[in-house]
């Protein structure tokens, strides 16, 4: 059985920052992120609380590939999904 997976993008409160991450368990990760799980970790320092965008995939593999096709685009791209 293949396991789904969701890419997301994160920001902050004055939306300026954007994380974008991938994860199989999207509830759990957003909480991990709201509770600085991992205090050192980019979504801690900047701030990046809030969930702007989600889409889940059939297979973490295409999840995957949404990402990076995400983090490879513009900022302005970013912006406007």
């Amino acid at each position: 059985m293949e396991r789904g997976g969701c890419v997301y993008i994160m920001t902050n409160v004055f939306n300026n920052i954007y994380y974008t991450g991938v994860t199989s368990e999207l509830r759990n990760r957003i909480w991990e992120h709201k509770n600085n799980v991992y205090p050192k970790r980019f979504t801690s320092k900047y701030k990046c609380y809030n969930l702007v965008y989600f889409q889940f995939f059939p297979n973490i593999e295409e999840a995957i590939a949404e990402e990076k096709l995400i983090k490879g685009g513009s900022r302005q791209q970013k912006i406007i999904s």
